[in-house]
């Protein structure tokens, strides 16, 4: 896996860094396990706009990828690594010793062929889903449950990963992504190992036109905007713009935004880096 720089042909490919995509090993989807994904152009249910700069882009078939992991004591193949347009990270596909088929987000360094497994009483090795009770701390792990069940939310975009420090009673304590320490339950499922395609923060796109075809117009900034349609809008010239805001008037650039009685609060032992 990597990263390309191009010989410059024409001025969209002067800047761009590619991604070389050496790790997919199979270019078209599994039909068993797509979905459809509709596009509403940032409009709601009477035709009003309600999100700005959305619209346009590629048609996408969403991957239906499997974020519990619950087939416990089921060995699964890794059959191949593809492609997701809705994800940064690179998803696997798994067959499973009953015959189902399933996509994971692949880890780095899970090979093709390799046979993987969740639960109880399994070893702690990559692509493996256990428990947070069963991981040796100081383990890297990512797709964290942060509620038993419910499936990961936690450490699954590109390169992503979190470390499991401590337990203590029915709590583990987790270093996220962010920086951000907190406690998660002990019953939660974690995936071992990291998140696949870690380089896809080095890529640059090169052109205004890829961002068009992700379905992202072009966005406009307040301060040239008129009063009526952004607080830091209007003045002659450029003497607009006062305390940096939203279009709603919340403060930005420095101004905490979370809630002080937010019932997780009392979970995070070490707020994340600023």
């Amino acid at each position: 896996m990597g990263v390309r720089k191009l010989k410059p042909i024409t001025p969209g490919q002067r800047h761009k860094i590619a991604n070389d995509f050496a790790e997919i090993t199979k270019s078209s989807p599994e039909k068993s396990l797509l979905a459809t994904k509709s596009r509403s152009g940032g409009r709601n249910n009477t035709g009003k706009m309600t999100m700005r700069y959305l619209g346009g882009g590629h048609k996408k078939k969403y991957r239906i990828v499997d974020f519990k992991r619950e087939k416990f004591g089921i060995p699964a193949t890794v059959k191949a690594v593809e492609y997701d347009p809705n994800r940064s990270a690179r998803i696997a596909l798994l067959f499973y010793a009953d015959g189902e088929k399933r996509y994971i987000i692949h880890p780095e360094g899970l090979a093709v062929g390799a046979i993987i497994s969740s639960g109880k009483d399994i070893e702690p090795e990559i692509g493996n889903t256990l428990y947070l009770s069963d991981i040796p701390l100081g383990t890297i792990i990512h797709n964290i449950e942060l509620k038993p069940g419910r499936g990961a939310a936690i450490a699954r975009s590109a390169g992503s990963y979190a470390q499991l420090q401590a337990r203590e009673g029915k709590y583990a304590t987790v270093k996220l992504p962010s920086g951000e320490t907190r406690m998660i339950l002990t019953t939660c499922l974690a995936t071992i190992g990291t998140v696949s395609n870690a380089e896809h923060m080095l890529t640059r796109s090169g052109k205004a036109g890829r961002s068009r075809w992700k379905g992202r117009r072009p966005r406009v900034r307040g301060v040239v905007m008129n009063p009526v349609d952004h607080p830091m809008g209007g003045g002659e010239g450029k003497s607009s713009g006062g305390h940096p805001r939203s279009r709603n008037g919340m403060p930005a650039k420095g101004y905490k935004t979370r809630s002080k009685k937010k019932y997780s609060s009392k979970y995070i032992i070490e707020k994340r880096k600023k």
